[in-house]
């Protein structure tokens, strides 16, 4: 019997290219959950009652490398990592971390008051505390009686 051959060392097998088309698929919804988490920064948000709560981690960048905007219902974070000097002499064995500019844009959940915006940073982790429009807030209605 003939087989077409997958590679020279190994012929040809359906169940082998079924556990690889498992395997792919395997990856691919993992992924999937996870399509935030290539976006630069990282953040983390929690609404709550009287705002909303970002933190950003932005190791190694100075308070005047990013720029924070608040426009209507859209907060941006802009910013740039230069990379490294490097020595004549030296390359890079292994460089992971990105640079460049980023721009990341978060839709919030409802109206701010962009005048009374708070960003704090400590320890590489961006601090953002955003107040609800006062028109946004819940209100509590008192019931009377006639």
């Amino acid at each position: 019997m003939n087989w077409i051959t997958w590679n020279r060392n190994q012929p040809w097998s359906p169940w082998h290219e079924f556990a690889r088309l498992q395997s792919d698929m395997n990856r691919i919804f993992e992924r999937a959950g996870q399509a935030h988490a290539d976006e630069f920064p990282p953040i983390d948000a929690w609404v709550g009652e009287d705002g909303l709560r970002v933190h950003a981690q932005l190791p190694g960048f100075e308070n005047d490398d990013v720029e924070i905007s608040v426009v209507g219902d859209t907060l941006t974070l802009k910013g740039e990592r230069k990379p490294c000097a490097l020595e004549p002499s030296e390359t890079y064995h292994r460089q992971e971390r990105r640079t460049g500019k980023f721009v990341r844009t978060i839709q919030l959940p409802f109206a701010i008051e962009a005048d009374a915006v708070q960003a704090v940073s400590m320890n590489g982790v961006l601090e953002l505390t955003l107040p609800r429009a006062r028109s946004e807030r819940p209100r509590k209605i008192t019931v009377t009686s006639n």
